[in-house]
């Protein structure tokens, strides 16, 4: 059984600059439903499956699965809610963690998101000078929740 235990920042994009080129991702979502997700990725050339529990504080269940990238793209482009979760991530490493910056394409374009994985929820994390606001349990910046109501419709 797997667990998640994550924080989410927004990006500050006048501190942030990119490491390296990134890795393309497009994913969509099965089902979400009461807090379950299940999401199809496709990672560059990976593809996975995977099924996640309603989040509780900053943790939650996971369970991810390798598929075939080519099984992968006919469920995102027949099955998956629309519109899919377009994003380049970039990864770094600050203070012996491992940060994953998600920015957003397509209709949620413009929003950059920081996230850490942890291994308890009370772990101390020093944040980079290129971390902002905390929204971890600000469920609009969840990327299920984003296919339903994407970051071009909020309003400043």
């Amino acid at each position: 059984m797997g667990t998640e235990i994550e924080r989410k920042f927004l990006v500050n994009q006048k501190q942030w600059r990119a490491p390296n080129s990134g890795v393309y991702y497009s994913q969509g979502y099965l089902t979400t439903n009461q807090g379950l997700t299940v999401r199809v990725r496709i990672a560059g050339e990976q593809a996975f499956l995977t099924i996640k529990g309603p989040t509780q504080n900053y943790s939650r269940l996971e369970f991810e699965y390798p598929i075939p990238r080519a099984d992968a793209q006919v469920m995102l482009d027949t099955l998956c809610d629309r519109p899919l979760i377009e994003k380049i991530r970039y990864q770094v490493e600050y203070q012996g963690l491992l940060w994953e910056i998600d920015e957003f394409q397509g209709d949620n374009a413009g929003l950059m998101i920081a996230e850490v994985e942890l291994t308890t929820e009370n772990q101390s994390v020093e944040l980079p000078d290129w971390v902002g606001e905390e929204v971890s349990t600000d469920s609009r910046y969840y990327n299920a929740n984003l296919v339903k109501y994407p970051y071009s419709q909020w309003q400043e």
